[in-house]
């Protein structure tokens, strides 16, 4: 479904000015209700048959992108890539919202709706996107810790801020039937005004500390389940199959979701970074690792993630550690299905080309990971190569569907966005996607963890429960910070 929001001024908005808003919340003091908040509450998004897209966009100087994005109101998003590109958002000027099977025609669907009549500026990389994700499950229903989040979920920001090549932007987007662009250009140059005072750097602070965590499986439930399935995997059922499990961790005090994200970009600048937070209440966020497709016109990039060990905690440690990566029979294995099956969904789409397999090292976690590429034989939109690709066996499993009836019938929660497609696209169907792991749930003093292990017929149970933990730490960690 696609929605727009209706239009309304900035410039009236702004009576105490976000400036000044912000100076209280820089100096300690509790910030009033955001701006873009009192507005969105005065005015509910409205189902419209067709309308214009209308953005107007200049480059500012560069600031705090965690101070802007905890300024915003929901719906609030931010996506960030290892090569230096960020984006975050805040309000929506549109929404793309779509469940069940057809999830991805409808959204296709919509987006083409969204951007046939478009009226932009600015440079390629301040572009207006639609920001977001979907749930891993094509039958997910909102139900907590996943309420307001569907089974798709899109914003196009009405405020949005874009770091590339280092230069900032800041863009404005209006969306539906009575768009004036004249009043997106004013808004534009309130909304400016509204964050001359942001600092260029805001302060973390530290995490809102742990009181409490509980696995949602026990080990002896969770090695019982993996023996179940490479007893499967023996008889010849499956090949492989990704079993997930949750963490739920009880916070000493609420969460501060922009200051999380900003430790995360600390910690590890060489992964992804997402938010995406539907409502004032919780958010999805976590710094993934693996890239699940980015298409450019007709090139397609994409890799294949899968087999892990951990970091040594000498030079000498974490090579031996690197090699046993390289030389395990049954991490190769687990590598090699991924890769196969990758090749094989893009086939029908282009020419796919894969890379040599090598080692990716992260803060705490190292991984086998090969480099895929295609070239399209038609213009396609990033939408069809996510629906071809996801899940990948990095994630669901092989075969495909039974696998995900293993996973249903094992995991004792419903994955949510856990596992999912995150990122963005924009008009000509371009776009970027991470897999939506290592990450979290979260508002107020409460927050699900998700992680998850490849079991193959070798999976030892004890050894796969032992891997789980690195993979909670990336988020743990910055929960746990003082």
């Amino acid at each position: 479904m696609l929605t727009f929001v209706a239009v309304r001024s900035i410039r009236d908005e702004v009576t105490k000015t976000g400036r000044e808003r912000w100076k209280d919340t820089l100096k300690g003091l509790p910030p009033e209700r955001p701006v873009m908040e009192q507005a969105g509450n005065e005015s509910r998004p409205t189902n419209v048959a067709g309308g214009r897209l209308v953005s107007r966009t200049r480059e500012v100087s560069d600031l705090s992108f965690s101070a802007f994005l905890a300024s915003q109101s929901a719906p609030r998003v931010s996506w960030a890539t290892p090569d230096g590109f960020e984006l975050v958002g805040g309000d929506a000027a549109a929404t793309l919202t779509a469940t069940g099977p057809d999830r991805f025609d409808i959204l296709r669907e919509d987006a083409a709706a969204l951007f046939a009549d478009s009226d932009t500026d600015g440079p390629p990389a301040a572009r207006p996107r639609a920001i977001g994700g979907l749930a891993f499950d094509p039958s997910h229903e909102p139900a907590p810790p996943w309420t307001g989040f569907p089974g798709a979920l899109f914003v196009v920001p009405r405020i949005q801020l874009t770091r590339a090549d280092d230069r900032t932007w800041l863009t404005v987007t209006a969306a539906g039937p009575d768009v004036d662009p004249a009043t997106v250009t004013a808004d534009l140059d309130a909304a400016h005004d509204a964050i001359t005072d942001l600092p260029m750097m805001r302060p973390s602070g530290g995490g809102p500390g742990v009181t409490a965590t509980r696995r949602t499986a026990s080990k002896d439930e969770w090695t019982d389940g993996v023996a179940a399935v490479v007893e499967r995997i023996r008889a010849g059922d499956l090949q492989k199959v990704v079993l997930a499990t949750a963490l739920d961790v009880d916070l000493a005090s609420p969460i501060d979701v922009p200051g999380t994200l900003e430790r995360l970009r600390r910690t590890y600048p060489e992964c992804y970074r997402f938010l995406v937070q539907p409502t004032a209440d919780a958010g999805f966020f976590g710094p993934p690792p693996e890239r699940l497709v980015k298409i450019t016109g007709q090139a397609v990039e994409t890799e294949a993630l899968a087999g892990s060990v951990a970091r040594g905690d000498t030079p000498e440690a974490d090579a031996d550690l690197a090699r046993s990566l390289r030389t395990s029979e049954k991490l190769r294995h687990e590598q090699a299905l991924v890769v196969d099956a990758i090749r094989e969904r893009l086939a029908p789409l282009g020419r796919v080309e894969v890379g040599e397999r090598d080692v990716r090292k992260f803060a705490n976690i190292q991984h086998l990971r090969t480099p895929i590429s295609a070239t399209l034989d038609d213009d396609t939109h990033v939408l069809d190569v996510v629906e071809a690709l996801h899940p990948t066996p990095a994630v669901g499993g092989l075969p495909p569907e039974s696998a995900r009836e293993v996973i249903h019938g094992t995991e004792p929660f419903d994955r949510g966005w856990y596992a999912a497609p995150m990122g963005w696209f924009d008009a000509a169907g371009d776009g970027e996607f991470a897999v939506g792991i290592r990450s979290a749930v979260a508002g107020g003093r409460h927050a699900r963890l998700y992680a998850g292990n490849g079991i193959v017929a070798d999976s030892d149970p004890d050894e796969e429960w032992e891997e789980l933990g690195p993979k909670f730490r990336p988020v743990l960690d910055e929960l746990e910070r003082e």
